[in-house]
């Protein structure tokens, strides 16, 4: 068992038809943190892709629900479950329609914000006390049109602002590991 408090999980729906979505950029920042520690995501119990390491020697792991978006909280809580963690010790990164696309947000808990993943997780583990890292994708879609929306690719101008704030994203995420969520957020929320 990993000695490690802290666990980044990124939200998404498995399989090569939604990569690329709006609603895998939850899965794209957890790529991009194994990518620059090294981390290798392999299978693991509980329907998860699932890589342990270090970081400026502080342990901790990257994970990905190879459920789909809705059923996020099963594999989060296998996780929770498992490896003794309490909900304080998660990142959980997702989209979030809320915010234009190429800002970021870190905060402690609070609602889903209409995030379906996000409610299976809050559901699941019985608490919203969580910390989380919101992507912006925007909201540029008609009436009833949401589903389609998170489910699209990314146009030219926001893929190029994801591709901007995927490094961002990921350096915030591991400065929620090595300095803790405060930190993270006091360096991050401002820009």
């Amino acid at each position: 068992m990993p000695r490690t408090r802290r666990l980044i999980i990124g939200l998404g729906n498995p399989g090569e038809a939604y990569a690329g979505t709006r609603h895998n950029v939850g899965f794209m920042v957890a790529d991009a943190v194994a990518e620059k520690t090294g981390l290798r995501l392999e299978p693991a119990r509980g329907n998860v892709l699932l890589g342990w390491g270090s970081w400026r020697g502080c342990p901790f792991g990257v994970a990905k629900p190879m459920t789909y978006m809705n059923l996020s909280g099963q594999a989060v809580q296998a996780l929770v479950r498992r490896f003794g963690l309490d909900p304080g010790d998660l990142l959980v990164v997702y989209d979030d329609l809320n915010l234009p696309p190429g800002k970021l947000r870190l905060r402690p808990g609070g609602s889903a914000g209409g995030h379906n993943g996000v409610q299976d997780i809050i559901d699941r583990l019985g608490t919203d006390a969580f910390p989380r890292l919101r992507l912006g994708i925007g909201h540029d879609f008609p009436r009833g049109g949401q589903v389609d929306y998170v489910l699209a690719p990314f146009d030219p101008e926001q893929q190029r602002l994801i591709e901007e704030v995927l490094p961002v994203a990921c350096d915030a995420a591991l400065t929620f590991v090595t300095d803790g969520l405060t930190t993270a957020m006091n360096r991050f929320n401002r820009r």
